[in-house]
């Protein structure tokens, strides 16, 4: 398996408590209506499918992007600081997720102005008709604003290939399922586990490591 996979699945479960925060709200939105309706269930699922889809979207994107720009233009050493600038992104979300520092939340805003047009479409899926409107209303809530997101789509930047760059987001949206799938249902032991500060610390503290060692191979790699 390849050790970016891993990581960025264990960024998205480390990160899971701000996508609760986040994303809470959303599904007392997608339930409204579905008070009698036995397929309801189903709406937290379609809804994950279609956030992971996004990540994906956005991963292939953007990793396709700048590996076929670093391929035309010559430059093949910008996957290399590319890397670093993820592992730089890295040590920045241990920050966060260790709760030292939240500078992420600066970065979080940038993405607001395009949220503002986007957000309108899913609201118009509300009440859903359907539990398949979960899929593209969770397409459009993938793009909220986020740090995390933000942060592992340096990975994908620099994962050399569409494809490599989909799974670096699909194994971060995996990471954060088992948070998004129980938002709605009576798990607060689960909740309270990934809100402790030991929880994410310890978290942190590993990311941390792993980060300094991208870092490393990312600068014997330049020399």
């Amino acid at each position: 398996m390849n050790p970016d996979w891993l990581a960025a699945f264990l960024i998205g479960l480390l990160g899971s408590g701000h996508c609760m925060g986040m994303c809470g709200g959303i599904a007392s939105l997608m339930n409204l209506g579905q008070a009698n309706n036995k397929k309801a269930w189903f709406i937290p699922v379609f809804y994950n499918l279609g956030r992971l889809l996004t990540y994906m979207l956005a991963g292939a994107v953007i990793g396709g992007s700048v590996a076929s720009v670093a391929t035309y233009s010559g430059f093949n050493s910008s996957l290399s600081w590319l890397r670093l600038i993820s592992a730089i992104f890295m040590l920045l979300l241990a920050l966060y997720i260790g709760q030292w520092w939240q500078g992420l939340l600066v970065i979080e805003k940038a993405g607001q102005h395009i949220w503002r047009y986007l957000s309108p479409f899913g609201q118009k899926l509300l009440p859903l008709k359907h539990p398949l409107y979960a899929i593209p209303f969770g397409f459009i809530w993938g793009w909220l604003p986020c740090g995390l997101v933000y942060s592992m789509l340096t990975w994908s930047a620099a994962a050399g290939t569409s494809l490599d760059g989909a799974f670096v987001m699909l194994a971060f949206g995996v990471g954060t399922l088992p948070a998004m799938l129980l938002v709605g249902v009576g798990t607060s032991q689960f909740k309270s586990l990934v809100k402790r500060p030991v929880f994410k610390q310890i978290g942190a503290i590993l990311l941390m490591i792993y980060a300094l060692f991208q870092l490393y191979q990312g600068v014997v790699r330049l020399l």
